[in-house]
């Protein structure tokens, strides 16, 4: 009993802070596109953030391993293929916000309330200013044709963002038609395909190749690098009916309440933050991607490229079809 009572004593007479609360994230967004965010809601709200950066891969293991137990809170991940799998993984909880409805368009964001768009990636043309003239261009189809025979520049099927276009390609044009069409990009390649969408840009500027696919993003980052650069950027499938008018193929960078945690309501909080303007500004200037709020604008950077029609189908689609186009690209004979 004594001893009771002396911790008691000991325990009241401690002047112990309570704790901020503290939201634990999976990200496979790196650091320093997600720090500075996290910092300001921090700042504004006083809730902690405390993350852990992998690939989508692990990480969407980690947190099936871990099931209920799991201490995440929210999971940030590229590429609506990601989310789709945490999605078939039972991974995300639903979340009805009317602040995020109103936010975040239909088109980028799950029918079902488990993810929501945080940005916007558009992947589409890249050519050598030199040696391509804008009117030769016009759609992903089309860099199929004879006349880039040998003038092609590719990153690997392996990556997600080729999947997800291909994916979607599979969805306007049909799965014979699109397995045709990656077959003849295969034919015009000027050089195996490149790991990353960077090396696809700087092997255009190289000479190796005259066209490529990336994401817009990664054209912006090295042209504020480097102005003349000598790599210019066209906006596909602008023009014509059906799918060749469709728009530019759109992914996200999303993000998801996890089902595992207990909470749900403070990872709301910071979930509704990240939709808003001043968040989704400091989102697109981060990494040159487009805001998903139709409130924000892009960088000035990004701008200059000007308007452009979007592919409206919800980008879902890119991740149901996803397994399907993983297949017909190696069909196809694309690595």
């Amino acid at each position: 009993m004594c001893l009771f009572v002396l911790l008691s004593v000991v325990g009241c007479g401690r002047n112990e802070a309570p704790q901020s609360p503290e939201l634990v994230v999976y990200s496979s967004r790196i650091e320093q596109l997600i720090k500075p965010i996290f910092d300001q809601f921090t700042e504004e709200t006083g809730v902690r953030i405390r993350y852990v950066t992998d690939s989508a891969g692990p990480l969407l293991a980690r947190l099936n391993a871990e099931g209920a137990n799991s201490p995440a809170d929210l999971l940030i991940t590229v590429d609506v293929g990601n989310l789709w799998q945490a999605t078939e993984m039972n991974l995300l909880a639903p979340i009805d916000s009317a602040v995020l409805a109103e936010n975040v368009p239909a088109s980028l964001r799950d029918d079902q309330g488990r993810w929501f768009g945080m940005s916007v990636r558009a992947r589409t043309i890249v050519y050598a200013r030199d040696r391509v003239k804008p009117e030769e261009l016009s759609t992903y189809e089309a860099l199929a044709d004879e006349k880039w025979s040998g003038r092609l520049c590719l990153r690997t099927s392996k990556k997600v963002y080729n999947q997800s276009l291909v994916a979607t390609m599979m969805s306007a044009n049909g799965e014979a038609e699109t397995e045709s069409i990656v077959a003849g990009w295969v034919k015009n390649l000027a050089v195996a395909p490149f790991s990353s969408d960077d090396k696809v840009i700087e092997a255009i500027a190289a000479g190796q190749c005259d066209v490529g696919l990336v994401n817009s993003y990664y054209l912006a980052r090295q042209q504020a690098a480097n102005p003349d650069l000598g790599v210019e950027l066209f906006w596909a499938n602008q023009q014509g009916e059906g799918a060749q008018g469709r728009g530019v193929h759109v992914n996200i960078c999303g993000v998801g309440v996890t089902q595992a945690s207990d909470k749900k309501a403070l990872a709301q909080q910071l979930l509704e933050w990240l939709s808003g303007p001043e968040a989704q500004l400091a989102i697109a200037n981060l990494n040159q991607e487009f805001p998903v709020n139709p409130a924000s604008e892009p960088t000035p950077l990004i701008k200059e490229w000007g308007a452009f029609k979007a592919d409206n189908v919800p980008v879902v689609e890119a991740g149901r079809l996803q397994a399907d186009a993983i297949r017909l690209m190696d069909r196809a004979g694309y690595r």
